[in-house]
């Protein structure tokens, strides 16, 4: 453990004050009663999931999830990467070019409609990309990474031999290819080339007049962050993309950010303010309005009812969790693969932690067998969890019959 004050012990006096047998403990929280008398003498570590329950129940405030955090969680945020990525094309000319396009047009302000001079192939890439973002729900990353890293080459290009009047539009439409690339090689499960490609499409964003997606760049970094565990870096990232100044939108998901970053920790006060502060954001005319294509997901009709499922989950109140994961989830497009199984796993998740075993089972079983044809390294996460909590109901055949899908999902030919 991370601290000197024993998670046991303390989880022994926490439940004794709240005047509650071992039995009567084990069936609320749905874990075996021999498994919680081994954490409480300190034969058996606690594993997050049991943590978050444990302070969810006893109110402990996050003690208790800060008792069981390890100490390799806890790492700085990552710094912007010290090389460029390998789509450099006359780089550092077109940004140059960009800052006189920025003049040229007095593009200041997010959102501006583009000049009616725009480069005629500007609109076949702009398509392109929608297309692209829509393969994203139902490909591969690796499959699509190659081609999503040509186009941006590509358009960066038209922007470095355009004349000052086409260059800014060219450069934001690139940033936007550059920032979806960034995210697909997130789910490749290459962080490093995540992030590289991120603060690539903040400059290309600057350099064609948009001065945001820098602090949307923050977003996505903290997605790394918030993946990788380090809850305190997660926080301190998204909150730096919420200025006052910052477009609603990019606030808006900000927000939800840090109340994930929160939900780590057990902080459900903080949680709680953070996403009401999203569902405000995020609900404004100013946000619906912003600009094109549109930051963030496109699928998800609420995204901050989502991420409040998401993060009751993460503070240990899965039954309300799985409530609003149901609700939200029938609201998903069918097509939209990859979106549905990132929330279907964590809908099974909410259903096993509520002992709704075969229930769980059963949403897994229908994502499953999705995951070979958009296959992620960030919702595998969610499996490789899911796959912890069944394996406490190795008695129910639901999960022994669940369990070959489960292997195949985790091999490593599908991270």
């Amino acid at each position: 453990m991370s601290t000197t004050q024993p998670f046991g012990p303390e989880l022994r006096r926490l439940r004794q004050e709240a005047g509650l047998s071992l039995t009567d403990f084990s069936v609320a929280l749905n874990y075996d009663k021999g498994h919680l008398s081994k954490v409480e003498r300190g034969e058996r570590s606690a594993s997050p999931e049991l943590a978050r329950r444990c302070d969810a129940f006893l109110g402990a405030n996050g003690e208790l999830q800060r008792l069981a955090i390890r100490s390799e969680t806890e790492s700085d945020a990552p710094e912007p990467p010290a090389t460029p990525s390998p789509w450099a094309v006359g780089r550092r000319e077109v940004l140059a070019a960009g800052t006189g396009a920025l003049i040229d047009l007095g593009l200041t302000l997010s959102g501006q409609a583009l000049p009616a001079t725009t480069d005629p192939l500007l609109p076949s890439f702009r398509m392109q990309f929608d297309q692209l973002r829509k393969l994203g729900q139902s490909t591969a990353p690796k499959v699509l990474l190659p081609l999503l890293e040509a186009q941006t080459r590509t358009v960066t290009g038209l922007a470095a031999s355009a004349a000052s009047a086409t260059r800014a539009p060219a450069l934001l439409l690139a940033s936007r290819f550059a920032e979806f690339t960034g995210w697909m090689a997130q789910e490749a499960g290459n962080s490093d080339a995540a992030l590289g490609w991120t603060w690539e499409a903040a400059e290309l964003a600057r350099a064609g007049g948009d001065p945001h997606l820098g602090s949307y760049a923050l977003v996505r970094r903290a997605l790394v962050t918030f993946y990788g565990g380090d809850a305190a870096g997660t926080v301190a990232l998204a909150r730096q993309a919420q200025s006052s100044g910052l477009p609603p939108r990019i606030r808006g998901l900000a927000a939800q950010r840090e109340a994930q970053g929160h939900a780590l920790t057990g902080d459900e006060r903080d949680c709680l303010h953070s996403l009401d502060r999203a569902r405000e954001l995020l609900a404004s005319d100013d946000a619906r309005s912003g600009t094109e294509p549109v930051i963030g997901t496109t699928h998800v009709s609420d995204p901050a009812a989502m991420t409040t499922g998401w993060c009751l989950y993460d503070l240990g109140r899965p039954k309300a969790a799985a409530e609003i994961l149901d609700r939200e989830c029938r609201r998903l497009p069918p097509h939209a693969l990859r979106t549905r199984a990132r929330y279907g796993f964590r809908r099974a998740l909410a259903h096993a932690a509520s002992g709704e075993v075969e229930h769980a089972c059963t949403i897994a079983g229908e994502f499953l067998g999705v995951m070979p044809t958009v296959p992620s390294a960030t919702v595998n996460s969610d499996v490789r969890r899911l796959a912890r909590e069944l394996s406490r109901f190795r008695s129910s055949r639901a999960v022994h019959d669940l369990q070959p899908a489960l292997a195949r999902a985790l091999a490593p030919s599908h991270g």
